[in-house]
């Protein structure tokens, strides 16, 4: 599978490729098309712009987006007049590789609409668990992660003193009262969940960021409170997994789908090619001669 990234470069390959190809029909502007701008010997006409702008652009936007174009396409043809001075083009090769590029554009959106069409994007539980166990190796923590609950806010702020109670507290309207407590008053925070979230995220631009050996602290520290100049800092720590050790399945999910999902285009793109020269092959819709 080609990435977008590649395909634009090659969109982007494709037209400067085209633009030599033109260089050499050499069009001196004559018979019935009108003439948008020219460099050298090279022109550029005003049926070549349709499709520039959609449809429903306005005067102004479409104005624009022909603008742009045209002085893209001037920009491109003087660094092109500038290579051909400099280096050798094989316009043969080139016309070769403008093909390949084309096929590949064209093969790449196909592949697309098939994936899409046939992708069963849907995962169950006992999937994600089974490939998180065959491919545990693969899972193991780059970085300190935690459970709970971090607070930032200022000094000025209002019931600071009760902040701990409730970070502490299991009733429902306490936990009401946290929240919004964080949404109206905090400079930043994470409230306690099951959500598994990097230490090093989480403590940066804050004192504890500081933290001489995270590890030990962790180990050392179920709650934590802390303040500078203008904010205190409160941190509760639920649970914690250490670096260097196997990830939880639920810090990882999203990657296992992504790669479950991402295995499963590749098998379709795959099957897709195989299908059609297996088809091919039994309608002899193709021969090879000898060489």
């Amino acid at each position: 599978m080609k990435k977008p990234a590649y395909i634009l470069g090659l969109s982007i390959f494709l037209l400067a490729s085209c633009d030599i190809i033109r260089m050499k029909r050499n069009s001196n502007g004559s018979g019935a098309r009108k003439e948008v701008a020219r460099v050298g010997q090279t022109y550029l006409y005003a049926d070549e712009l349709r499709g520039i702008a959609p449809s429903e652009s306005t005067k102004e936007d479409s104005a624009a987006r022909v603008s742009a174009y045209v002085t893209s396409w001037i920009r491109k043809q003087l660094l092109l007049n500038e290579a051909a001075k400099n280096i050798d083009i094989n316009e043969a090769e080139v016309e070769r590789k403008v093909l390949d590029y084309r096929y590949s554009l064209i093969g790449y959106e196909f592949q697309n609409y098939y994936i899409n069409k046939n992708l069963n994007d849907s995962i169950t539980q006992q999937e994600l668990e089974a490939y998180y166990k065959d491919h545990l190796d693969n899972f193991i923590l780059k970085q300190n992660i935690i459970q709970g609950a971090y607070i930032k806010v200022a000094k000025t702020a209002p019931r600071t003193q009760r902040i701990k109670d409730l970070l502490f507290s299991t009733k429902p309207k306490d936990l009401n009262e946290l929240k919004s407590y964080c949404l109206g008053f905090t400079e930043a925070y994470q409230l306690p969940d099951s959500t598994w979230i990097e230490f090093d995220k989480l403590a940066a631009s804050s004192p504890l960021a500081d933290i001489p050996n995270k590890i030990q602290f962790l180990r050392s520290y179920n709650y934590y409170e802390t303040s500078d100049a203008n904010y205190l800092y409160f941190l509760k720590i639920n649970a914690y997994k250490i670096s260097d050790n196997a990830s939880p399945i639920d810090f990882v999910k999203e990657d296992i789908r992504n790669i479950i999902l991402n295995k499963r285009k590749v098998e379709l793109a795959k099957k897709l090619e195989d299908e059609i020269y297996e088809n091919a092959a039994k309608e002899k819709e193709f021969e090879i001669f000898d060489r």
